[in-house]
């Protein structure tokens, strides 16, 4: 008769602890997807290095944040030398197979060049084909006279997922050559979060400037 009403209470605790003991399952994992929601923010940070003939080495960093619609960017040595900017867009995507992107922008600029710039991001990618465009054309409101319209196009193909290659082209201040606008090509790599790019400009036509460009998401 003992045996029998131990195992009637073994029986009932058995029957208490199972439902109660998968409640606390579920809702362990209901905390766990919200803790695991993912982060609406994405952000990359780039440096380009400079190697331009008869002129000192210069780094570019670029830090991008987007959130949605809203488009983050900061600059330096980018418009000019020893110059940052600040930027605010919107960002648009359309399409799935034949993809655009493009995000419109207002930038202000301050240091040895001082003004402000609309300015624009611009992509469309089908397949393992892109062709990508940024621009900017700065108001200086220190000397109207150097205000100047910036730009840097390029068209790459991506035989593989790590890799990319392409022709690219520039219009800028930064620097100085005897050609307004140069032309070269371009070979990058990338491995998870990870990017490396090199570009050479004007080759054939002047001694080459070459551009290293790393970069990571996160």
């Amino acid at each position: 008769m003992r045996i029998k009403q131990c195992l009637y209470i073994l029986a009932a605790t058995v029957f208490v602890w199972v439902p109660t003991k998968a409640q606390e399952t579920k809702n362990t994992a209901s905390v766990d997807c919200v803790n695991n929601s993912p982060n609406p923010w994405s952000f990359s940070l780039t440096a380009d290095g400079y190697v331009v003939p008869h002129s000192e080495f210069f780094i570019s960093p670029t830090f991008i944040a987007d959130h949605d619609w809203l488009h983050l960017e900061v600059r330096y040595n980018d418009e000019d030398q020893q110059t940052g900017s600040a930027w605010i867009g919107y960002n648009l995507s359309v399409g799935h197979r034949l993809v655009l992107e493009a995000t419109p922008m207002i930038g202000g600029i301050f240091g040895n060049t001082t003004g402000i710039a609309p300015g624009y991001e611009v992509s469309v990618s089908y397949k393992k084909l892109s062709l990508a465009s940024s621009g900017e054309y700065v108001f200086d409101t220190r000397e109207p006279s150097r205000s100047f319209f910036y730009s840097w196009p390029e068209l790459t193909y991506s035989p593989a997922e790590w890799l990319r290659v392409g022709l690219v082209a520039q219009r800028t201040k930064t620097y100085h050559t005897s050609l307004d606008t140069q032309r070269g090509f371009l070979v990058g790599f990338s491995h998870e979060k990870f990017q490396f790019t090199t570009y050479i400009f004007n080759p054939g036509w002047l001694k080459p400037t070459v551009v290293f460009e790393a970069g990571v998401n996160f």
